[in-house]
């Protein structure tokens, strides 16, 4: 048994307080203090660790690729933002290009540092119109048989699809969820109506929210407005401030509360490197100015670190560090059904959890009760 002992912990239903905490076997067995335990620096806090439910790559490495090399890669990478576990996201390639990276993901999903839950398909059943980075040119209807395509090249992995729900002639929401698929729209024309219908059939959750879809018109709010006004639906954010503007942020924040924003990255390979020339979904894109753009300007996925956007809506919001933190880890969590085993640090979960300073800066990261990265 090992823990932590007079040390500021994020226990749930109690906030960030002072106590004790102890782990056992890869998980969280109670809150007793024992003498062995180890006590923590006053300006360190011990909290979840965070879910990454949207990206596309980092440190050089795509899920396109999705070697061994490459995904060993991303999940030791994702170490040093705290991020414990994540769902590496394909995008619109050919629908050949995108099995292959899907089998890949499949073959090599146990990897030495952060873990896959699952996989985010964003694309290929998407609306041109709202391509956004993604090339127009593999964009493609959705079918059952193309849909069962991927889901056999991936070994039942995909636990995520983004759709454009107005481009599909069949009851695609209801197909995903018989498939065990999350139903997320976006890259989507879809107007109030034929959005509330989606909804209405079980699909909760927008693909990063604002971006890539049809905006609010005061005759058809669209997609955006269906998606802010129902209580059901869990809204991705990237909290970068350069793809949603600080007001944006806090429409979103006073319409949905705390409990349905889920931050996410959507990061590609250049996380973490230095500005220059790279490539998202076959197509060339430029960083510059801590912005991923292509060739036209049109953003290209981000550079965002995870322990960065929890600290940007921290400060755009003027909220509580427990509220921000629960965007990147019990709020994924819950959207993507494994909240009974991640998320937070309940009596009975997984013991993967970070240790934090006051701003927000990694300095450990556990999975399963071990120590799987340290800045020092």
């Amino acid at each position: 048994m090992t823990g932590y002992k007079d040390t500021y912990i994020y226990i749930p239903k109690k906030g960030i307080i002072k106590g004790s905490i102890a782990f056992e076997k890869g998980k969280v067995i109670g809150y007793d203090e024992d003498s062995s335990f180890e006590k923590l620096d006053e300006n360190y806090i011990v909290i979840p660790g965070f879910i990454e439910e949207h990206i596309h790559g980092c440190n050089g490495s795509d899920t396109m690729y999705a070697t061994k090399k490459d995904l060993e890669n991303i999940s030791i990478s994702l170490l040093q933002d705290g991020v414990t576990s994540f769902y590496p996201t394909t995008m619109s390639m050919s629908l050949d290009d995108v099995k292959r990276a899907l089998n890949n993901i499949a073959q090599n999903k146990d990897l030495p540092g952060a873990n896959i839950l699952g996989i985010n398909v964003e694309g290929p059943f998407i609306c041109k119109k709202y391509c956004g980075a993604q090339d127009p040119k593999n964009i493609i209807k959705a079918t059952e048989e193309n849909i069962k395509e991927l889901i056999e090249a991936s070994s039942n992995m995909i636990k995520i699809m983004t759709i454009a729900y107005e481009e599909a002639d069949f009851d695609i929401v209801k197909f995903l969820l018989d498939n065990g698929i999350k139903p997320s729209l976006g890259h989507s024309d879809c107007s109030y109506t034929k959005a509330q219908e989606a909804i209405d059939k079980g699909a909760h959750t927008l693909t990063h929210t604002y971006n890539a879809m049809r905006g609010i018109h005061h005759r058809d709010i669209g997609l955006l407005g269906a998606g802010l006004l129902n209580d059901s639906v869990y809204t991705e954010l990237i909290c970068d401030l350069h793809h949603v503007s600080a007001p944006a942020i806090e429409l979103l924040y006073r319409l949905k509360g705390k409990d349905k924003i889920v931050l996410i990255t959507d990061s590609m390979e250049a996380r973490f490197l230095d500005e220059g020339q790279y490539e998202l979904g076959g197509q060339k894109v430029y960083v510059k100015n801590g912005v991923a753009t292509l060739n036209d300007g049109t953003l290209a996925g981000s550079i965002l670190r995870m322990n960065d956007a929890v600290k940007n809506i921290q400060k755009t919001l003027n909220i509580s560090l427990e509220e921000a933190i629960d965007f990147a880890t019990i709020n994924p969590a819950k959207n993507m059904g494994v909240e009974k085993f991640k998320g937070s640090l309940d009596i009975g979960k997984d013991a993967d959890y970070i240790v934090i300073d006051r701003n927000l800066n990694v300095i450990k990261t556990y999975i399963a009760g071990n120590l799987v990265y340290s800045k020092n």
